[in-house]
């Protein structure tokens, strides 16, 4: 933020780029106090999802392999956040991984094993919609596992994480913070709200009345398994449009991209048609023109 202050008092002052790397290192101006307005909010978006199909041409070329892990509170923004991400990409290079309840034989497991075949190949980014994190947090706060179970975790967790780095993953850990009112207003637009009642799951209304123990949980969390080699990075969501564009920004410049994208393409003329006859129209069926 202090960076930013500086910027708009001296707007003459301009950020020296460095040869050979992408554009995409700025600071957001969208950092403040006040909400973003609409126009600058869509504006800085798409600078910022330009950036990241520029990204993912790299992640493609060089091979790289990336896992992004979301977690924090209950409606917090994560989705929304990983939905902008997600959109200006090619789905068979970039993923979500949001894995539901663990079958029976899942829960005989070893605990990491049914999301190790959802890790990243060679050029590829997978995104987590919460993560095994999941033992960390509603698991333990709810009693799904055992005081034993949540111990080994803790114990594992950072040495599995360390595993996967020094494998040459990089590995981004999100963590989304909302207050506890914006939260409250966020559950209560949804029961109003026919198109998203259905983000409101029994585990939402639960956590609703377990924010101390949810806050404890998320504190030992950090104690564990904010590490060197992957730490946790907070991000503040009471504004949703805020936290998406910082967050954007963040992983841009957490990862050492360069710009390569392709030139652009020069399409030859189409072929003609040469004795090719369509069918009639009337004996192909149409979607009714509604709109």
């Amino acid at each position: 933020m202090e960076e930013t202050a500086q910027k708009e008092e001296k707007p003459k002052e301009k950020k020296k780029k460095k040869k050979g790397k992408n554009t995409a290192k700025y600071t957001s101006e969208s950092e403040g106090s006040s909400r973003i307005p609409k126009k600058k909010y869509e504006k800085e978006l798409a600078k910022l999802q330009l950036e990241l199909v520029k990204m993912q041409y790299w992640v493609k070329f060089s091979g790289t392999r990336i896992v992004i892990i979301f977690e924090g509170r209950d409606a917090a923004g994560k989705g929304g956040t990983i939905k902008r991400i997600q959109e200006p990409l090619n789905p068979r290079g970039c993923r979500v991984v949001a894995l539901g309840t663990p079958s029976d034989r899942e829960k005989t497991e070893w605990y990491f094993q049914r999301y190790i075949p959802h890790l990243p190949a060679a050029g590829e980014i997978v995104i987590f919609d919460r993560s095994w994190y999941n033992r960390a947090g509603v698991e333990h706060v709810m009693g799904f596992c055992t005081d034993a179970q949540y111990s080994q975790f803790m114990q594992d967790c950072p040495e599995f994480e360390r595993m996967l780095v020094r494998s040459g993953i990089i590995l981004l850990k999100y963590w989304f913070s909302v207050s506890d009112d914006e939260q409250e207003r966020r559950f209560q637009s949804r029961t109003i709200d026919p198109a998203r009642r259905w983000k409101l799951s029994p585990m939402d209304l639960e956590s609703r009345d377990r924010w101390i123990e949810y806050s404890k949980a998320k504190d030992k969390m950090f104690s564990y398994t904010n590490i060197p080699e992957a730490p946790w990075f907070t991000v503040e969501a009471d504004d949703k449009k805020k936290a998406r564009l910082n967050c954007i920004h963040h992983i841009l410049n957490k990862i050492p991209y360069e710009d390569m994208t392709p030139e652009p393409l020069e399409l030859s003329p189409r072929k003609p048609a040469e004795n090719y006859v369509r069918p009639p129209r009337n004996e192909q069926f149409f979607v009714p023109e509604i709109y």
